[in-house]
This record gives structure tokens, sequence and C-alpha cells, in this order.
């Protein structure tokens, strides 16, 4: 496929809303979208490795969609719609769930997650697993973001030796590069909005309790969340409002607050900066100097465009935080993992965190070729959740996080959202040293299990720079109010162009 090719698309950069009209219209059918986006998978993931497998039966289910539309059923704005889901994401179909991992090959969950369950009954056709850090990057502090034992390295699609960060990194990059309308990720610190902001996307890490955790592979019952990623905000709203329900496999999610949404583009609101009140969060600014710059020239967007501004705010995300926030995640993969496996059933191929640690020994050349999973053995050490070093950290965290950090802060200044850069552009990969974080925005709202979305807000050297909007639990609606007001404004996103290196 030639330069021009990888442009001129004919779903490229399509939203879901077109996409839509031109399916009610009859100008395009669901299969035959679903054929264009797995065409385009075929011809260009070679470069990006973004997919782990495309779903056999994808187009026998876009067919009886289409059935449907034409019956005069179509169930929304997501019918007919071909979305990727990341592999930690259980599907009851032809194909498997494996969160990127050897040890789970071939496995075949008994049962949907809730969220796959959700994109179903909304008209979506999932169209295939994305690639992911091994574990939602869970298992070492030495990993490079986008590699797995079964997909390898996943590469970011604006320039193919830089990184697509992040777990939820397959995701990015397929719905980056129009592999599908949108695509699903999941976030403990940093995997929905991190990939989003390299990949230069729009996505919304929703709050903890808004969409269900059951059949997703855990990391942290107090911090793991779904959330859509997708090319606008229109998009991202789109699906969110299909993805979140109260659901009994998921406690986190029935003690919500009454009368939430079930519409989130409802909130696309071009005025909705003129009603906002901001606080610029300095702490996270000043880990380089063109991103700083960057974010100016968005300030300025948002103050123009009716915002009124609070500067200089502080912040930070203390030593005391990040400590207890690790703590709490080691106990909690121990005991979430375990009853992962359980709910596999007896014919699960690995039963428990110790029996995983000695699948990748036994299997190292395969799976541990770069990095080793020290993360995996330091869980492994932990004892159960009632154990009172847990208990502590996660008081601790939440405290912190919340009333001591997001709640304060925006109760002082009265304010409507925090922003930040989300992070730097994406670094070049290194198998050997792992990663090589600048800066980023993603853990006072992901501790805290508050909702966190980025927007693209612009380019450095073909790198996309995204930035942040977070701010109280169940305020989903609001952010998406100011981050599509802010992406109308600026219209900052641009098309991958899958180059091999920055242009000199």
């Amino acid at each position: 496929m030639q330069q021009d090719d990888v442009l001129s698309f004919e779903l490229g950069e399509m939203t879901l809303a077109e996409l839509g009209r031109r399916m009610a219209s009859g100008e395009l059918s669901s299969r035959r979208a679903t054929e264009l986006y797995l065409g385009r998978i075929e011809a260009l993931d070679g470069r990006v490795r973004s997919m782990l497998e495309t779903n056999p039966d994808a187009l026998e289910i876009a067919d009886a969609l289409d059935r449907e539309r034409r019956s005069g059923a179509a169930r929304g704005p997501l019918h007919g719609v071909p979305i990727v889901i990341k592999d930690n994401i259980d599907t009851h179909d032809a194909m498997t769930t494996t969160a990127g991992s050897l040890a789970l090959e071939g496995s075949k969950p008994l049962r949907d997650s809730t969220v796959a369950a959700g994109l179903r009954a909304a008209g979506a056709v999932i169209l295939g697993k994305a690639n992911l850090s091994e574990w939602a990057n869970f298992r070492s502090n030495r990993s490079s973001s986008g590699w797995s034992g079964r997909g390898g390295q996943c590469r970011n699609p604006y320039v193919l030796s830089r990184s697509p960060w992040g777990s939820s990194s397959g995701s990015g990059v397929a719905a980056a590069a129009s592999f599908c309308g949108a695509a699903i990720g999941t976030e403990t610190d940093g995997s929905i909005v991190c990939p989003s902001t390299v990949n230069g996307l729009v996505g919304i890490k929703p709050t903890v309790g808004l969409v269900s955790r059951a059949g997703i592979v855990p990391i942290s019952r107090s911090q793991d969340t779904a959330g859509p990623m997708a090319r606008t905000v229109g998009d991202v709203a789109a699906v969110l409002g299909a993805i979140t329900t109260a659901d009994p496999r998921d406690p986190a999610t029935v003690g919500r607050p009454s009368g939430l949404p079930d519409d989130y583009l409802a909130f696309l609101d071009r005025g909705a900066l003129r009603r906002a009140r901001l606080g610029i969060n300095r702490k996270r600014f000043g880990f380089h100097s063109k991103v700083d710059a960057l974010m100016e020239t968005a300030i300025e967007a948002l103050r123009s465009s009716g915002a009124e501004i609070v500067d200089d705010l502080e912040l930070d995300t203390p030593k005391e935080l990040r400590d207890s926030e690790y703590e709490v995640l080691l106990y909690e993969f121990k005991t979430g993992l375990r009853e992962y496996f359980s709910a596999l059933g007896p014919d699960a191929p690995v039963r428990s965190l110790a029996d995983l640690i000695a699948f990748n020994h036994r299997h190292g050349d395969r799976e541990m070729p770069f990095f080793g999973q020290e993360t995996f053995h330091a869980a492994q050490e932990k004892g159960t959740l009632e154990d009172p070093a847990y208990v502590e950290a996660l008081e601790t965290s939440r405290r912190l996080a919340g009333a001591e950090g997001i709640d304060r802060l925006m109760d002082e200044h009265r304010l409507d959202a925090i922003v930040s850069p989300t992070g730097g552009p994406a670094w070049t990969i290194d198998l050997v040293n792992g990663d090589h974080f600048s800066g980023g925005s993603s853990t006072m709202a992901a501790v805290a299990g508050y909702p966190h979305i980025t927007v693209p807000a612009g380019q450095l050297h073909e790198l996309p720079v995204g930035i942040s909007f977070f701010g109280r639990a169940w305020s989903e609606g609001k952010l998406i109010s100011i981050a599509y007001a802010y992406e109308q404004a600026t219209q900052h996103r641009r098309a991958p162009r899958f180059l091999a290196s920055i242009p000199s």
C-alpha cells in the first residue's frame, strides 16, 4: 500500500455519526464497512501489529445487523459499527481472551464480559481483539509498552519507530489508523489516556463503577475500568453510553448514584466553555518545553472560548501516594487474577499467579526475551485483602488522591475541571531498557477513581500530544461538554502517515 492509499482510505477519519447516516441512507452497509476495515487491517497492520485476531464471524454479524436496519429496527448510534476491543476483555465467541499472554493462548471464556454484551446489545460489530502491553503492563518495571508474547511489539502509526504507550496500545493504534470505528481500552493508571494522547485520539477513563469490569482480566478492583478510545469526542460519547450499566457481577457499579445518564451524546455542547471554570495544574508542566508551549496555546484557546481560567494550581503526586498505590495494586492483582482464572472454569490453563509465574519460567525464551516478571514476584509475596498493610495503603491512596487531592482543589477554587498535559510525545521503542517516560497526569484521577478525558492538542515533529480534563466522580457529562467545546474550537486531530522515522 502506497502513502496515498494510507491517507485516502474510504472510511478514514469518518465519525460514527457519519457512518450511521450513510448506513441509514443505504449508501453504506455494515457489511461493506466491516469489509473495508478488515481490508485495511490486512493491508497495514503488519506495520504496526495492533491486532491479535479478527472476528471470523464479523461479516455474518454485520449481515444480520443490516437485515435489522432494513426492517426498521436500528438500535442506535452504534448499529452496524465495527469496534475493536482490547484482548483482556472477555468475549464468548470464536475469539480468545489472553491479555496478550501465551499462558492463556486458546482460552475462551464461558460468557461475554458485560462490556462486550453491551456493545452487542447496542448493535456494534466486535471486529477483533487488539494487542496490548501484556497483562496490561503489570509484569515488569522494564517493559516496553505495546509488547506481548502473543503479538510482539505494537508500533505507533504516526512514526513507526515510536512507542504506542500504555497497555491499551493496540486499541489506540487501531482507532488512530482507522482500522475500526472506535476501540475499547482499559485503564488502571494511564492505560486509556496515555495511548490516546500519543495516537492522536480522544480517550475517556470513566469513574470507577460507571462501566462494569465483569469479564475483564484484572489488575485492581479499586482502579480498573474500561473506556472508549476514538477519533472525536462525539465518538467516545456514543460508545460510552453503550457500555455504562449497573451490573451485579461488579459490586462497584451497584452503589453508584441514581439518575446517571445513559446518553452522553446529549452533552456535546459547543458553548460549554462559556460556563466553565477551569484550573490549570502547573505541577504537571515543565517536563518538555515544547509540550508546555502547546499547553499555553491550548489555555489561550480555552480562555478565548469563554472559559474562566484559574492558573498556577498545584496538584502534585506525592511519593506517599505513588508508594501506596503500588502496594494496593500488588495485593489486588494477586487476588483478582485468582478470581478471574476461577471464572474460566475447570479447563483454565492456569489457576493462580504462581502458575503464571511458573509458565513464564518454562517458556522464558518466548515470554521473557526482553524483560522479566519482577512485578509478578512482588505481587505473589503479598497476602490477602484483609492484611492491615493493604487496608492502610488503600485508605492512604484514596485520601491523598480524592478528598485531599482533586476534591480539595476543586472545592477551594470552585472548579468544573482540572487541566494539564496528558503526556509528552511518544519516545523511541527500546526493548532493551524499556519505556522512557517523560511526564503525564494520569495518576491522581486513576487512584481516586475519577473520570479523565484527553483530547488532541497538537503535534511535535509529527507526534501527537493531548490535553487532559479531569474532575469529580461521575462528572463524565461535564467533562465531555468541556472537551467537545475545546475540540470544536481547535480541531487538532490529524490522521497518521505511518512514517518510518521523524522527518529531518
